[in-house]
């Protein structure tokens, strides 16, 4: 349609919902539409609307551009002869819509013949047509129903949208019906996220699986990451849990992570993760260690240090793939884990003739529970560590026992697995709360030196603190330590791939006992991430995908993600003018390197904890130092008692002795005292600090 004459500025005459018709101006002219935007003033007030063009024409038909009309002769005959009149419609003058009494009738218009030319009569006035009884009520009719076909078009659109709507609606009614069929004839139908498995299962139909396998070749890397998978287990299965994790290839990792929009509608958001090796639930121990640890057994025959770190959610499967397969009482099959799969291949390598009379092999096992070391072939002795002259970090008393064959290594680990600590937590009934540590010894026959280490560590589980029920200062102490060994995990991990780089070893426990795996050209590091298939373990997943993303994206072997540029300029031993401790000054690396994870709260936290084990440490070796100090004098004492019994004693003698001891005594446990106020003191510090962390909710 033509947009005729109309222009912005341009009076016209509208008609309003109520019948109302009054002039307005045009404010607005949209083409593609076919309409108009008018405005006019009233009340005070200036209002506007948009109006079809339809409407605008039926009310201003003089700004269509419309051809004239050819007038059609009209032959009437009169008794003077013939007479050409024009249509009385040709002449009627311009019909004013604005009211029904501007339209002009039949009788104000007369018809006046025209004179005859070349001569004849005087022109005879033409009579009037007699008034038709029913143009008004037509006009009247037509007005109308051109104003309900203009409203009609004026609301088009939002009948349209209605419309659209309505068949939105059906089209929803169709598949929600289709859908509740196709549910009541799966077996599957009666779980409670049917949609999301649905929506899984769209999904894998549309990808292509290749899984990994024993014929793909293995790669070498300095830092390899990996992800297993485990299956259901009996209690997810019994809550009819979906598997949201999908395995399509040997290094691609799939979450399908369900989420609900406020509309309550239901979609999944599918989150890919990449790494050198994914496994899902049909591979085997053998299958991960073969492309995980054995490539290491050779680094520790070329004078290298290997480390293998299974890392994970509590019951996604570490201690599985570590220590072996469990049966149903509870009893685990230690020879087809990680450990002994390394002591087979070690035993191997050790029989060929270049290290069978060179070298010999030893094995510890110990745990890191809360920031201390247990020797779990030694009664569970507690071990302190320390670091010699040289720096090297010696963990004082640990045992070392000799191994000859595949078969005391198991008794080994079947020794130290029935000691570790464990706890209760809401993912696990027998959850490894602390950081078990295996390790293969290679040393010189002739003098003992050290010739290369593999060391093999079951982390404790890293779920939140929402999964533990008990907020008691144990357990909190527990769960930071955790947090903070991990974080100083990947720190270190993070020096392999900067050379030169400051390693903040010091920062926990864990990676104190580990520092010659950080350190040196030939150091490898493998990690084997594990995660549970289950919907309500999907966010702890997540969480363990990204930490483990983290640590490859900063290794090398991946030309796809480029190392990022990081400030690698010494820290400052001070803190608020107070020189910090080697293992404070790691701390605040471990706390700037990682601000988007740890908050200044919990960094707060940390420190206080840090100081509370080292108070804890001076203090318990206070106490035994006075305890072994108490002895010599209670000694002395009695020997002093014994001299009372002779008959001319040395009373000055007795006196002055007796005077010494009492004075150590109190200068003994003064400092004592001193110490342990000073610990009750941080103790007050660590609780107020803890009150200061944001907890999950339904802690």
């Amino acid at each position: 349609m033509s947009l005729g004459g109309l222009k912005v500025g341009q009076s016209v005459d509208i008609q309003r919902t109520d019948g109302r018709v009054h002039s307005a101006v045009i404010s607005g002219v949209n083409d593609s539409n076919q309409c108009v935007t008018v405005e006019w003033f009233e009340k005070g007030e200036t209002k506007g609307k948009e109006i079809d063009l339809d409407a605008i024409f039926s009310l201003n038909p003089e700004l269509q551009m419309r051809p004239p009309p050819q007038a059609r002769p009209v032959s009437k005959k009169s008794s003077r002869g013939d007479i050409n009149i024009t249509q009385l419609e040709d002449n009627k003058p311009s019909k004013h819509p604005r009211h029904e009494s501007r339209i002009p009738s039949a009788r104000s218009r007369p018809s006046v013949a025209r004179p005859m030319q070349n001569g004849g009569d005087p022109p005879v006035p033409v009579p009037a047509p007699a008034p038709a009884p029913a143009p008004a009520p037509a006009v009247k009719a037509i007005k109308k129903e051109e104003q309900q076909v203009g409203g009609s078009r004026r609301r088009s659109n939002c009948v349209k949208e209605i419309e659209k709507l309505e068949k939105n609606r059906k089209e929803r009614r169709a598949r929600a019906k289709e859908l509740l069929n196709q549910k009541q004839t799966d077996p599957d139908g009666d779980c409670p996220n049917y949609d999301f498995m649905r929506m899984i299962r769209d999904y894998r139909d549309t990808i292509e699986f290749r899984p990994i396998s024993n014929d793909d070749p293995i790669e070498d890397h300095q830092i390899c990451v990996c992800v297993r998978k485990r299956p259901l287990n009996g209690k997810e299965n019994a809550r009819k849990e979906i598997d949201v994790i999908t395995i399509p290839h040997r290094d691609n990792t799939i979450v399908h992570e369900p989420k609900t929009k406020v509309d309550l509608t239901k979609y999944l958001e599918n989150q890919n993760f990449r790494f050198d090796y994914s496994f899902d639930e049909n591979s085997t121990n053998a299958m991960v260690y073969r492309y995980t640890a054995q490539p290491l057994v050779e680094t520790i025959f070329d004078r290298g240090m290997a480390t293998c770190f299974a890392y994970g959610q509590t019951g996604s499967g570490k201690t599985h793939t570590m220590g072996g397969d469990f049966s149903a009482k509870g009893q685990q099959d230690c020879s087809k884990g990680i450990y002994a799969l390394a002591a087979r291949d070690v035993f191997r390598l050790l029989n060929k003739p270049e290290f069978k009379k060179e070298l010999i092999v030893c094995c510890s096992f110990f745990e890191i529970y809360s920031g201390k070391v247990f020797d779990l072939l030694n009664k569970k002795q507690k071990l302190r560590v320390l670091e010699d002259g040289k720096q090297q970090v010696q963990v004082v008393g640990l045992q070392e026992c000799q191994v000859h064959n595949v078969d005391d290594v198991l008794s080994l680990i079947q020794h130290g697995n029935a000691v570790r600590t464990s706890g209760t937590t809401s993912a696990n009934q027998h959850s490894s709360r602390s950081h078990a540590v295996f390790q293969i010894i290679l040393r010189k026959k002739t003098n003992k030196r050290l010739y290369g280490k593999f060391s093999l560590i079951d982390l404790a589980g890293n779920e939140r603190g929402r999964d533990t029920q008990s907020s008691n200062r144990q357990t909190r102490m527990e769960g930071a330590e955790i947090n903070k060994s991990l974080l100083a995990l990947k720190e270190c991990i993070r020096s392999l791939s900067n050379k030169g780089a400051h390693v903040p070893f010091r920062a926990s426990k864990l990676t104190q006992v580990l520092r010659d795996s950080f350190i040196g050209d030939n150091a490898k590091t493998c990690m084997i991430a594990t995660i549970s298939p289950g919907m309500g373990s999907c966010e702890h997943t997540l969480n363990t995908l990204r930490y483990a993303d983290r640590v490859k994206e900063l290794g090398p072997g991946d030309p796809m993600a480029p190392l990022p540029e990081r400030d690698l300029s010494p820290v400052s031993n001070h803190h608020n003018g107070a020189l910090l401790s080697p293992g404070s000054s790691d701390l605040a690396i471990l706390c700037t390197h990682n601000e988007e994870e740890v908050s200044a709260d919990m960094a707060t936290l940390h420190e206080v904890m840090s100081q509370l084990q080292e108070l804890e440490e001076q203090v318990i070796d206070e106490h035994k130092n006075s305890v072994e100090e108490n002895k010599q004098m209670l000694e002395e004492e009695l020997q002093l008692l014994e001299i009372t019994d002779e008959v001319d004693y040395d009373v000055e003698e007795y006196t002055s002795r007796l005077d010494e001891i009492l004075a150590r005594k109190i200068e003994i446990f003064t400092d004592l005292r001193s110490k342990l106020a000073n610990f009750a003191e941080q103790l007050q510090e660590e609780e107020k600090c803890s009150k200061n962390i944001k907890r999950p909710p339904n802690v």
